[in-house]
């Protein structure tokens, strides 16, 4: 076994070759008033961190993987209790975050997004209601659980269309499920959605991937339909590389999650959130044993990241209300940025999405986003030919009608990243590379 003290040392070490490796995600200090440079220099900007710079893993997360390497320990049920793993421990913390009853982790987001459909009654060829804008991994998890995608309509403001929702309810009559992606932690109209759900006999299911943290009608995102799932994947706000966790406040769908994860035998015992074991009933000999489960090497370095969410998501808050006043400040007349549905009482503004408005050439959009990234920054578009977020590109499940809608926003929709470990004049920055992209692509064209 290795001494704290050599840990330390090792942890010092990997410090001084890879800067903030254990800096607190979250710094003491207050964050200083944004002032955003002239645009009108001569001198183009250039951003010069990293835009996929993840949160590092805190100090108190580190040791603890280390310790349990040192253990061996790393398979979730080689404890003598459950209340001894470490991932026993992360979901009943997570669980306490989402005001959920039951948690289970897995191994990605992706497998929660599957088990919330297998667990409620997806039957093969069964039709799944879901945004026509959303990530890849959607449609996926869909085609995983045997399910067939039916797309919704996404507005402006980068949510599910209700309109276009009901007009999808009505021509599905035998549609089953209604898997609703908050993309960017965008909540749409959730109790609308409900409605109509409640109204067509429909169970909704609610993709929380983006939304940790999120808060609508002030409940934790995720408590509209009767199952969610949260991703830890390293670009979300709790990172351990891939991971992921389903919850909900129904016992059935919980006891057939931990199962289908690899609760066999009489394993549902070294777990915690989960119902007791007449709940379980005959599901370990009748449902099949996918192994999906979430490690405790994995679950050790999420823990700690569960108890500096909230200073980090107001971090990430302020830091984006900065940006985006800059933004429409300096650019409102080129630019405009989603708005958020009313009852959203909390936001996680862990990137900006803004659309370009419609004076934009295919051809301008193609200078922009070149221009951007000349000038260190990758600002993405959702509807690049490329881009997995765009519908056009899900070939393994394919729209079956027109969806216009969500492809006008698509073509425009721009996508940036805002690394918390980045500093405020990255942001300025950021703002600068942005603005002067748009202005040299205007001048270009003759519109400036």
């Amino acid at each position: 076994m290795f001494s704290r003290a050599f840990v330390l040392t090792i942890l010092c070490s990997v410090a001084t070759a890879s800067q903030a490796l254990l800096t607190n995600p979250v710094r003491e200090v207050a964050v200083k008033p944004w002032t955003a440079k002239v645009s009108s220099k001569k001198v183009r900007s250039y951003v010069t961190k990293d835009i996929k710079l993840p949160d590092p893993i805190p100090e108190e997360g580190q040791l603890a993987a280390l310790e349990i390497m040192q253990t061996g320990r790393l398979y979730r049920y080689n404890v003598a209790k459950a209340e001894d793993s470490a991932v026993s421990k992360c979901e009943m913390e997570i669980a306490a975050y989402t005001g959920h009853k039951y948690c289970v982790g897995l191994n990605s987001c992706g497998s929660a997004l599957m088990l919330l459909l297998k667990t409620t009654g997806l039957k093969p060829g069964d039709k799944v209601i879901s945004n026509a804008f959303t990530f890849g991994a959607v449609p996926s998890a869909i085609e995983h659980a045997g399910g067939k995608a039916v797309y919704v309509e996404s507005t402006m403001d980068m949510v599910i269309d209700l309109e276009d929702l009901e007009k999808k309810l009505n021509d599905n009559p035998d549609c089953t499920h209604v898997l609703i992606s908050h993309m960017r932690g965008k909540v749409a109209d959730m109790q609308g959605v409900k409605d109509l759900c409640d109204k067509h006999g429909a169970t909704l299911l609610e993709d929380c991937a983006h939304s940790l943290g999120v808060r609508y009608k002030d409940h934790h995102s995720g408590h509209m339909g009767v199952a969610c799932a949260i991703s830890s994947q390293s670009y979300k706000v709790i990172n351990s590389g891939e991971g992921g966790f389903l919850l909900t406040d129904d016992p059935d769908i919980a006891a057939k999650t931990a199962v289908y994860a690899g609760a066999y035998e009489s394993l549902s015992s070294k777990h915690v959130t989960v119902p007791n074991k007449e709940g379980f009933k005959d599901y370990p000999v009748t449902i099949p044993n996918y192994s999906l489960r979430m490690s405790n090497l994995a679950a050790s370095v999420i823990r700690p990241q569960i108890k500096t969410l909230d200073r980090r998501i107001a971090k990430y808050n302020a830091r984006y209300g900065r940006l985006q006043k800059v933004l429409e400040r300096r650019a409102g007349d080129h630019l405009t940025i989603p708005k958020l549905t009313p009852e959203v009482s909390v936001m996680v503004h862990d990137s900006m999405q803004f659309n370009l408005n419609k004076k934009f050439t295919p051809e301008m959009i193609e200078q922009f986003l070149k221009e951007c990234n000349d000038h260190g920054l990758p600002v993405e578009l959702f509807g690049h030919r490329s881009n997995a977020r765009n519908f056009v590109n899900w070939g393994f499940a394919p729209a079956d009608c027109p969806l216009p809608k969500t492809a006008a926003m698509l073509e425009r929709a721009c996508d940036v990243r805002m690394p918390l470990m980045w500093e405020d004049k990255d942001f300025d920055d950021m703002a600068d590379v942005i603005v002067e992209s748009l202005e040299k692509v205007l001048h270009d064209a003759g519109m400036l």
